[in-house]
């Protein structure tokens, strides 16, 4: 059991590409935190780091109130389960749970004791004298998990664990990997890019982009207070629409305009806008943001919800059985005029959204409708800078606007340096000081051409260190 402290993290490579940009958070034990963003976004990175298999390029990593920059992986007593199972084909599935601790040199009793305590967690007590071919995906994944387990260590970090299960087997694991954090009551960090099993399995989930922090919150935080447009599209399936909109009305009666659409906003969703002198009734863009789910087609919905109310084209209709999707446009009454034989482009030009509804929903495509908009549950985002505009949302949220200032001072190229090779090192050093001795004679020539020209003569030349 342990609680982790990252401190202005900093992950920058010899190539000069930034994978993580001044990453600060603290893990408190037991959390089970989760690092979610798009492939690129550094999560893997910090994660890495946090085992020792990465270098720290700036910044510091505290366990349990200890720095362990320069503590080598193995004696930060961590586990980490990887995105391929890494078992040895040769061994039985004890044997690949007992084998860590047979390198730790640990009495035979024990490592026993451990093995069966941990097979009996994960329901493997049958399969412990099988060798990995013979075992399911599924199966496989939790001896990963035991060998891990076995070691009882004070943190355990899991890279994409579950990406290489089909999706039964993922929803499954995904339940036992929750339970197992539940009985084994150990700090867990999970990194993933599917934000359903981020949804369901963290305390706390770290929501990432280009290597920064976009928001730190509860799954269902996140959901309903989105600190910007990132987070707000990245959380929820299918995806919040966005409108461009503008604010027109007065502050007592506050009406969003988009797609030639008029709708009121409540009194409590216009009280929390931010400088609202800023948008209302001065053209300055917003954009609106709706679930699908917050689309509702039921006439009792919509006749109770008539300021809030939009026409559309139905495009196309997917029935998923426990509900039903709308795709839609925002028909502007024009028809497309096609030539003799020609067949319509499935490029659209009008804006499309998406609408959840009931499963029961009759509406069919091609069909003009009505939808009523949850209006209590939409979000305002700033246009330009694409952060919401609502009190109370995103109250935790890290979003950098501007180029940070440390790296703005040229601090950068320092970070780079810090992780290059001895050898690499080496050579830019030399180069630098070529550079140092060029610039120096260079400013020595620019002196005798400035003394010649004003009639003095050089009586000495200045001297170049080497």
């Amino acid at each position: 059991m342990a609680n982790l402290k990252l401190e202005h993290i900093y992950k920058v490579y010899s190539s000069g590409v930034q994978a993580v940009t001044d990453f600060t958070m603290d893990i408190e034990d037991k959390e089970f935190i989760v690092f979610v963003g798009p492939s690129g976004c550094g999560k893997s990175t910090t994660l890495r780091m946090i085992a020792g298999l990465e270098e720290i390029s700036d910044g510091n990593l505290y366990i349990d109130g200890i720095r362990v920059n320069d503590i080598q992986p193995k004696d930060r007593d961590i586990a980490m389960v990887f995105q391929n199972y890494a078992l040895y084909p040769h061994m039985t599935v004890y044997d690949n749970m007992a084998f860590g601790l047979k390198l730790r040199k640990m009495p035979r009793a024990e490592i026993d004791a451990r093995v069966k305590e941990a097979a009996r967690i994960l329901g493997l007590e049958t399969y412990l004298q099988r060798k990995p071919k013979a075992l399911s995906g599924g199966q496989r994944q939790r001896v990963a998990l035991g060998r891990a387990i076995v070691r009882e260590p004070k943190v355990f970090l899991l890279d994409e664990p579950l990406s290489n299960l089909d999706a039964k087997l993922r929803a499954q694991m995904r339940v036992e990997i929750t339970k197992l954090h539940h009985r084994l009551a150990t700090t867990f960090i999970y990194v993933t890019h599917d934000q359903i099993e981020a949804m369901t399995m963290g305390t706390r989930i770290v929501v990432l982009k280009d290597g920064l922090i976009q928001q730190v919150d509860a799954p269902q935080k996140l959901y309903d207070y989105p600190a910007n447009m990132f987070v707000a599209g990245f959380i929820g399936t299918p995806r919040m629409n966005f409108f461009d909109a503008v604010l027109t009305g007065t502050k007592a009666k506050v009406y969003v305009e988009f797609e030639g659409n008029k709708i009121l906003l409540p009194k409590t969703k216009s009280a929390s806008i931010i400088n609202i002198d800023e948008y209302l009734n001065t053209g300055k863009p917003v954009v609106l943001g709706v679930r699908p789910e917050d689309f509702h087609d039921e006439e009792l919905f919509i006749s109770n919800s008539k300021d809030t109310c939009i026409e559309v084209r139905v495009d196309a209709v997917e029935k998923l059985g426990a509900e039903t999707l709308l795709y839609c446009v925002f028909d502007d009454g024009s028809e497309e005029v096609l030539e003799e034989g020609q067949i319509k482009s499935l490029v659209e030009t009008k804006t499309p959204m998406i609408a959840k509804v009931d499963s029961r929903s009759t509406t069919e495509a091609d069909q003009k409708v009505v939808l009523g908009v949850d209006i209590l549950h939409a979000h305002l985002f700033d246009k330009e800078t694409e952060l919401s505009i609502l009190e109370g949302e995103g109250t935790k949220a890290y979003v950098p606007t501007v180029e940070l200032e440390r790296i703005a001072n040229g601090q950068q190229e320092d970070l780079i340096n810090k992780n290059r090779t001895f050898f690499e090192r080496l050579k830019y050093n030399k180069q630098k000081k070529a550079k140092a001795k060029a610039e120096a004679e260079a400013a020595v020539d620019q002196a005798k051409v400035e003394d010649v020209a004003e009639g003095e003569n050089v009586v000495e030349e200045p001297t170049i260190e080497e």
